[in-house]
């Protein structure tokens, strides 16, 4: 068995296995909260397997581009978690894990462990079928390495990752997040066209155009027009 001092990230990766990954993909627009369930052999003792099961809590997904690539939030991991994440920052290649980032960090206040007798394979097999009957659509069970072992979450999460990024975007696009400031603009400006529209046939709709204006700091290139509006509507109640 190869000594602690010589375990590095490598060695966690390598010799992590997702035995069942989150149903569910991480959440667009909102924080995500991931229960694990990390089972790895002692060292050094055989027949003894620890089960780790806690929480990794994901922040919602920021649109960045990469040259702003932001340091990721990793409240509570080690040292050689840090390095691995380092190593996927300078490494992956793939543009939809460059525009988002995802932060996340382990909430240890739910953290538990148990070391329990037996081989891996009959204690993988009881701990995935208890998490299965507990039919929770964020959780995960991963074999791994007693340590580091929160390599193996770090290799655990960017799966996830890799698994929710195309449901992110396309929820993001749909909104229309990854416009340039200038298209949004102009969408921005043919609603409101819209709005103008609408207001000048029901006037019961200008005190919400005027809002809209102020919730987008357009105001002031409207304002000359929108009080036209105004003084519009009130001669027709006055009718």
């Amino acid at each position: 068995m190869q000594k602690r001092d010589h375990l590095d990230f490598w060695y966690a990766v390598n010799n992590t296995e997702i035995i069942s990954t989150p149903a569910q993909h991480l959440e667009t627009f909102g924080t995500t909260t991931l229960n694990y369930h990390l089972i790895s052999e002692l060292m050094d003792v055989t027949n003894q397997v620890r089960v780790r099961e806690g929480r990794m809590l994901a922040a919602q997904p920021k649109i960045i581009t990469p040259q702003a690539y932001a340091e990721t939030f990793m409240e509570g991991f080690g040292e050689e978690a840090n390095r691995y994440i380092d190593w996927l920052r300078e490494h992956e290649s793939e543009d939809n894990l460059h525009i988002l980032q995802y932060g996340y960090s382990l909430k240890q206040e739910s953290f538990s462990e148990h070391v329990i007798t037996g081989d891996l394979k009959t204690v993988t097999k009881r701990v995935e079928e208890e998490a299965k009957a507990k039919n929770d659509p964020l959780s995960a069970v991963i074999i791994g390495v007693d340590e580091p072992w929160d390599v193996c979450l770090v290799k655990l999460f960017w799966e996830v990752i890799r698994s929710s990024a195309k449901t992110n975007i396309s929820d993001m696009n749909n909104r229309h997040l990854f416009d340039s400031s200038e298209a949004a603009k102009a969408r921005l400006f043919t609603e409101l066209e819209k709005d103008f529209l609408a207001a000048s046939k029901d006037s019961t709709l200008v005190t919400a155009l005027g809002e809209k204006l102020q919730k987008h700091k357009v105001f002031d290139h409207f304002e000359d027009r929108f009080f036209s509006l105004v003084k519009a509507s009130k001669k027709q109640k006055n009718i």
